[in-house]
């Protein structure tokens, strides 16, 4: 177990099945909070009914919020897989329209022949600049309070248990940005463990 926690901690390289095995064995050892934490960050990776009810399960919870996925977040999760492919395809698709580009230029002479090139740098450009996961986070603090503003002063929004996961937006001072159902919220940072 330390030498896959310190491949995790210190090197950030894990697998699925490692992560499997670190929440069995934190499971076994009966330290449920870090067997929640393994499963949601496998629920990062590879989202599944069954990683849901395991979570809920050890945390004892129904109503878990932040395990919700549409088919938007399926088809984002999709395409983030293959950001490298899908950059690399269109930076070679690029290269050979100016390529072509350069070869014909002579004939190359109205607008519509460019149009493909500048739909090429378009899609380089989001590829690389656009398609990142979000950051998330599991709550681990306990109780946790649910803030609608980054103040001890603000409104109450829920006060929870562990195991809700949630997608960190930014930070302001110890308080995480995040979203809570379909609200913006604020939680303090040692009542979140970022996956």
């Amino acid at each position: 177990m330390l030498v896959y926690e310190d491949l995790l901690n210190n090197e950030e390289t894990f697998s699925p099945a490692m992560l499997l095995k670190m929440a069995f064995i934190s499971e076994g050892k009966g330290d449920y909070s870090s067997a929640s934490f393994f499963l949601a960050k496998y629920y990062d990776q590879n989202p599944n009914q069954r990683v849901i009810t395991k979570i809920k399960s050890l945390t004892e919870q129904v109503n878990l919020i932040g395990y919700e996925l549409d088919d938007g977040d399926r088809l984002f999760k999709f395409v983030t897989d293959f950001q490298t492919e899908l950059s690399s395809t269109f930076s070679f698709l690029l290269f050979l329209s100016l390529i072509l580009l350069f070869v014909f230029r002579t004939k190359a002479d109205k607008p519509r022949y460019y149009l493909p090139t500048a739909v090429l740098i378009v899609l380089v450009f989001v590829v690389n600049n656009f398609l990142s996961e979000p950051k998330t986070g599991i709550v681990t603090g306990s109780p946790t309070l649910i803030m609608d503003q980054p103040t001890a002063g603000g409104k109450l929004i829920e006060v929870v248990e562990p195991g809700h996961r949630v997608v960190i937006k930014s930070t302001k001072d110890v308080w995480y940005e995040v979203s809570w159902g379909e609200k913006v919220a604020f939680v303090k940072k040692d009542n979140i463990t970022r996956l």
